[in-house]
């Protein structure tokens, strides 16, 4: 009942920009934590960036600097600015949020949901 949808992603030369984009949908009570991961070929997925409601953030090292992460509570979307853009950012980049949803016998469960992933591609 719940789903995440990204976009944003495609090829650009490196020093370049992207901004990734992430709404969250459903049966959506709140949203506590949303983020940012990336997962490169023959790698790990790897956290880049989390925002909670509070709008307090965490980075990843390689990102600090580079990278802002935002999100819209009203639309129930989460941002990531991409700046300065390297090489080594090439993955796919993956939205996650951790959702309050009430059931209908007046029940809330939490749970963490995925998006589908979006290719970044950092490239002369």
């Amino acid at each position: 009942q719940v789903q995440l949808v990204e976009s944003g992603g495609g090829l650009v030369q490196p020093g370049g920009s992207l901004r990734l984009s992430c709404a969250a949908s459903g049966t959506i009570f709140s949203i506590n934590v949303m983020g940012w991961y990336r997962q490169a070929p023959g790698k790990q997925r790897e956290l880049v960036a989390t925002i909670v409601n509070d709008g307090s953030t965490n980075y990843a090292d390689s990102v600090k600097g580079r990278f802002t992460i935002s999100r819209d509570n009203a639309k129930n979307t989460v941002y990531l600015q991409m700046n300065s853009l390297k090489p080594e950012d090439t993955a796919v980049y993956y939205c996650k949020a951790t959702i309050v949803s009430r059931r209908p016998n007046g029940y809330y469960t939490t749970g963490d949901y995925w998006g589908q992933g979006t290719q970044v591609t950092v490239s002369a």
